[in-house]
């Protein structure tokens, strides 16, 4: 009998369909010579500290470095999965031969060797490897079984993994827990999970810390068009005025035009991280649910394995294209013109040597009805497939340099000449960042122009979203936004495709981290954890990425396993050292884990950037701009003559109430006004002029007295009672009452 072995029932139910098992038993379908059984994750795990030493068991500083010289793997303790282990085992008594069904990935050669090595069954195996669940698939697949021998190198790096994570999670755990956790805090860390929270932390403090620096651009708007200065900005405000109040005097001239043709290729196929990416960009996915999405149609046979890191296909889908662009009935329109001519073949989509196990994700052809979400993952994942085969985009960049008086100026523009690939898209409504069409220029033009010298200041970098964030972990932390450079950091990326999600996952269920609508920001208690640790390795994002080469290579055979978790060891064994040598008691205890308060913003320049280049509230067409006294409108002597005081009645206003005024209608009530000698207190407001203007504070209740109307019905007459003013309408239906 053939025995097969699957990493979930409802594959099983699929692979024992296509091999004629199709009588169901007790955690298994039999039939035509095969027994389809299968796992439901992980039956198998590591065995805990104290199954090697009952001592292990007590977290005590004085039990740590725990290093086993053998690593020991055990059936998990839970009564389903014991019965489920002991019908596995039961079959494989029976086997001929055993078929390693399992995910086709390193997580999946893991969870199906040790339930293998545990059952302690000696006969051959042979291992399925298939990118999608089609019948077509898993057919092709059990046509092509491959000796389990091929594997190992997966199973050592799987198994080196995991052995990793033990190592450094448990022993760090318990280390710092007991050093520094508070009442009943456990402080966990872990080898990917913490150089992920420190990269969080180090964003957040990062743009706390921020201290905005001002600059100045000079800029000038001719035929609706607005053009810089060519130079750039001036980070010293009399260098741009000086610039700024020689243009004014001149007209604006075009000096050349310079069309440039170009080309734009289709958007790569997804890899899991890609996919992750967009899903939480454009439809607020999290990781995990984007994840979990992708695996579901999988199982639904409508695309390819989706836990991969390539964003390539290799050759022997070629000849494939064709069959699966015909089944996509549903996107007839989109493949109709593809399928009318010669399929194209490029190299930045089809490249043997970027496709390791698996390749990028695509549709399998096989179209069923979807729920909402899966359909919104599903059909962009079409779109991109069907995108690659279309023409590539053509554009024309053109530069525009004009000049007032011999001050140059730039812009610039795009034209698309044909669509081409974009076309798959329009139904998206999405726009291409930066496009923009430009009037039609000629070279000597001359006219009026409107120049503007504007104050900004610097912007710190935004706070992580899951998206930024995958990204960043995609690439050990380095700023990346080359495809082509990003494809060769993957190997020294924190974390694989398939963990990532589970990883932040695990950060907000430990409470390290927390959303704020897009926004991922630690807490305080991560905060705490990052700067509690003062061994820099344990953060280190760079080190993770270089262990995370290791597994890589351990994958491929370049190094091997006992390289690795002996070096895993060593830095254990030195932590441990270090940490318990440490002097500083600091005790992290559970709280309720908001962000830490934002420091106050500066009330001066904090936000002149806000009001410098706040459109004109008199005009509507101007900017405002900052001068030596006044903040005003830059068409000030074009039309316009609103300003903006720094002082009203010898009191200086905040740029934070000015902000007020001007997005509210008011400032708040201020002390300190000198009106005629007196002081004032009031609020400012724009007259009909967009003048300022102040509004004493009303004071005290108004006057009322017996025989006055009634201020609230108007038709009664207030009454003077023992305690209270009233209406004389009181028993009809006033209720107006003051009391004394």
């Amino acid at each position: 009998m053939k025995v097969c072995i699957a990493e979930k029932p409802s594959v099983a139910r699929e692979i024992a369909a296509v091999l004629g098992a199709t009588t169901k038993r007790d955690g298994y379908f039999e039939g035509n010579g095969y027994a389809v059984t299968y796992t439901f994750g992980h039956l198998c795990t590591l065995c805990e500290p104290s199954d090697y030493k009952p001592y292990w068991k007590s977290w005590d500083l004085n039990n740590l470095p725990m290093l086993p010289e053998k690593f020991k793997v055990k059936v998990s303790n839970d009564k389903g999965i014991k019965k489920q282990f002991n019908i596995i085992k039961s079959l494989f008594d029976k086997a001929d031969v055993v078929i390693n069904c399992g995910d086709a990935g390193q997580e999946g050669e893991l969870i199906q060797r040790w339930v293998i090595n545990e059952a302690k069954y000696k006969g051959r195996v042979q291992r399925l490897w298939i990118s999608s669940l089609t019948t077509e698939a898993i057919r092709e697949g059990f046509e092509n079984l491959k000796p389990a021998e091929d594997y190992d190198n997966l199973y050592y790096a799987g198994f080196s993994r995991s052995i990793g994570d033990w190592l450094l999670g448990i022993n760090a755990t318990r280390l710092y827990t007991v050093k520094h956790g508070g009442y009943k805090q456990v402080l966990s860390v872990g080898r990917v999970q913490t150089p992920t929270l420190a990269m969080l932390v180090n964003r957040y403090k990062e743009i706390e810390n921020f201290v905005p620096q001002p600059y100045w651009e000079l800029q000038t708007l001719y035929r609706d068009t607005l053009f810089s200065y060519e130079e750039g900005r001036f980070l010293k405000m009399e260098d741009g005025e000086k610039l700024a109040n020689k243009v004014k005097e001149h007209e604006f001239e075009i000096v050349s035009i310079t069309k440039k043709k170009g080309t734009e290729y289709a958007p790569k196929l997804f890899d899991l991280t890609g996919l992750q990416v967009y899903c939480n960009t454009k439809f607020g996915f999290s990781a995990d649910d984007t994840l979990k999405i992708a695996q579901r149609l999988y199982e639904k046979k409508v695309v390819t394995y989706p836990r991969v890191d390539t964003t390539f296909l290799p050759d022997n889908i070629y000849p494939k294209v064709k069959g699966i662009l015909s089944k996509l009935t549903d996107y007839s329109s989109l493949t109709q013109s593809v399928l009318n001519k010669k399929i194209k073949k490029s190299s930045r989509v089809f490249n043997d040597k970027k496709v390791t196990d698996h390749h990028a994700i695509i549709p399998t052809g096989m179209q069923t009805h979807l729920q909402p979400a899966e359909q919104q993952v599903y059909d962009i994942i079409v779109k991109r497939f069907i995108a690659v085969f279309y023409d590539d985009c053509k554009v024309s960049n053109t530069t525009v340099i004009g000049k007032a008086d011999d001050v140059n100026f730039k812009t610039t523009g795009k034209e698309i000449l044909s669509k081409g690939w974009r076309v798959v898209f329009e139904s998206d409504g999405s726009k291409t960042k930066g496009e923009s069409i430009l009037p039609t220029f000629t070279k000597g033009e001359k006219g009026p122009h409107e120049p503007s010298f504007l104050e900004k200041q610097t912007k710190p970098p935004k706070q992580y979203t899951e998206a930024s964030l995958l990204r960043a972990m995609e690439t050990a932390g380095k700023q990346v936004d080359d495809d082509e450079l990003r494809d060769l950091m993957k190997e020294n990326g924190i974390g694989r495709p398939s963990t990532r999600a589970n990883i932040i996952e695990t950060l907000f269920k430990r409470k390290y981290i927390k959303r704020n609508k897009k926004q991922i920001l630690p807490t305080v208690t991560g905060i705490q954890l990052i700067d509690t640790i003062q061994n820099d390795l344990l953060k280190s994002a760079e080190l993770t990425g270089n262990w995370e080469k290791q597994l890589k290579d351990i994958e491929k055979g370049e190094i091997s396993a006992n390289t690795f978790i002996k070096g895993m060891k060593r830095m254990v064994d030195a932590l441990v050292y270090e940490v318990r040598s440490e002097k500083v008691e600091t005790r992290i205890s559970a709280v309720n884990n908001k962000p830490t308060t934002k420091k106050a913003k500066s009330k001066t320049k904090g936000n002149t950037k806000a009001i410098a280049g706040y459109t004109c509230p008199k005009c509507q067409k101007g900017q405002l701009i900052k001068g030596k006294n006044a903040y005003g409108c830059n068409l000030y002597g074009k039309g316009c003559d609103f300003v903006l005081p720094f002082k009203f009645g010898e009191k200086k206003i905040s740029d934070n109430q000015y902000l007020r005024l001007l997005d509210k209608g008011s400032t708040v009530n201020l002390k300190g006004f000198k009106i005629d000698g007196n002081s004032v207190e009031g609020l400012l407001r724009f007259d009909d002029s967009f003048k300022l203007k102040l509004e004493p504070k009303k004071t005290g209740k108004p006057q009322i007295k017996a025989g006055d109307t009634c201020p609230k019905c108007k038709t009664g007459s207030v009454l003077k009672g023992k305690t209270a003013f009233g209406c004389s309408n009181y028993k009809t239906g006033c209720d107006f009452r003051v009391n004394f």
